[in-house]
């Protein structure tokens, strides 16, 4: 475990030294005006996007790469370039309880403001967005393409969509003029004001709360805190838009039963007892390919204390298909309501938001 531990603080340091990177000379041209940043003194600006509020010279990029101040102005570089488009299931998100089998347009630009050494799409969100081969849509041909392919959302995923937020912003404007919903998979590391504008765009967010504890979010996310995490959640949840929560388990680090069973107490106190969480397993991946996946056995016991903590809709996830917690049951008479094998649907008992049994309302955002 010390070992571990050693080799986590060395990988971060290491990529701690990239928090600033030049602007190369062959830089490309049309580049959009960021949000949410101010002007310093001697052409210095400050980012005020999200928690780690970069200073950044003439020049430079900010720690996600994906901001970049020239002459004194910031600009976002992945405004327009998505690095990855893909229809999925609305389940892999995951929304377990939104539009059960939705057809979702996702799609990601590259860049991410936390470096997590287990990161699964770490070609991507590790990558700045000027560097790597992309698309060029603009807002309103991605509304389109989502109509085109019989999409009724559009989920900004894969990297961390709060590092191109201003294409974000202008697609989700769109799309609901077009009843097109968005969604949103992120880490929630985003400063209010940002968010709360965002938010009169989304229909439901996942977010990933890492773990329950300072010091993995100091190691696993290039020193990034915990606090503005839970103040991003509690504000979804203020907001209204539709929340679920994901934790990915990972074998020795954020595995702890008495730190699980704080980060459940902690959600059921804030933000209620219906919000689902979704425990998922831990593939070895990126700067942890040295450790193992998680052990089904722990997974199991995550659900058992999310349970016994008075959550009411738990899931697992990232496994073999055929586990019962990947389906929905009733908390009032405990029948089976969704019925998932992988993120396929085969079976739902849910009738205007409620059981098909009992009568007892299922949270959730049921419409099909």
């Amino acid at each position: 475990m010390k070992r571990n531990h050693a080799l986590i603080f060395i990988a971060v340091l290491c990529a701690s030294t990239f928090l600033l990177t030049p602007l190369l000379a062959e830089e490309k041209s049309g580049l959009h005006i960021a949000s949410y940043w101010e002007k310093l003194k001697n052409s210095v600006v400050q980012c005020r996007l999200c928690p780690r509020r970069c200073v950044i010279q003439n020049g430079m990029r900010g720690f996600c790469t994906a901001r970049i101040n020239k002459d004194g102005t910031l600009y976002s570089l992945g405004y327009g370039k998505p690095v990855a488009l893909n229809i999925d299931p609305i389940e892999k998100k995951p929304f377990f309880h939104v539009s059960p089998g939705a057809r979702v347009y996702s799609l990601a630009a590259a860049g991410c403001n936390m470096r997590c050494l287990f990161c699964q799409n770490w070609q991507i969100s590790q990558a700045k967005p000027d560097e790597i081969g992309s698309y060029s849509m603009s807002p309103g041909e991605v509304v389109d393409a989502a109509i085109k392919n019989d999409c009724r959302f559009i989920a900004y995923t894969y990297t961390e969509p709060t590092v191109f937020y201003e294409y974000m912003l202008d697609i989700a404007k769109i799309a609901r003029q077009k009843g097109i919903k968005n969604t949103m998979h992120s880490c929630g590391y985003i400063n209010p004001e940002p968010l709360k504008e965002l938010l009169k765009y989304m229909d439901a967010v996942n977010i990933d709360l890492k773990g329950f504890d300072e010091e993995f979010y100091r190691k696993m996310g290039a020193f990034a805190e915990l606090q503005p995490v839970l103040d991003t959640l509690k504000t979804i949840k203020e907001q209204g838009v539709w929340l679920e929560v994901t934790n990915l388990v990972i074998p020795g680090q954020n595995d702890n039963p008495d730190e699980i069973r704080k980060m459940c107490v902690w959600i059921r106190e804030n933000l209620g007892d219906e919000v689902p969480l979704h425990f998922s397993r831990f593939m070895p991946s990126f700067k942890l390919a040295n450790l193992p996946p998680t052990p089904v056995e722990k997974l199991e016991e995550a659900y058992k204390i999310a349970r016994s903590a008075g959550l009411k809709y738990v899931y697992i996830g990232n496994l073999p298909v055929g586990y019962p917690q990947e389906n929905t049951y009733c908390p009032n008479c405990g029948k089976l309501l969704v019925a998932r094998a992988g993120y396929e649907i085969n079976e739902i008992n849910i009738k205007d938001g409620k059981c098909g049994y009992c009568g007892y309302k299922i949270a959730g955002r049921w419409e099909r």
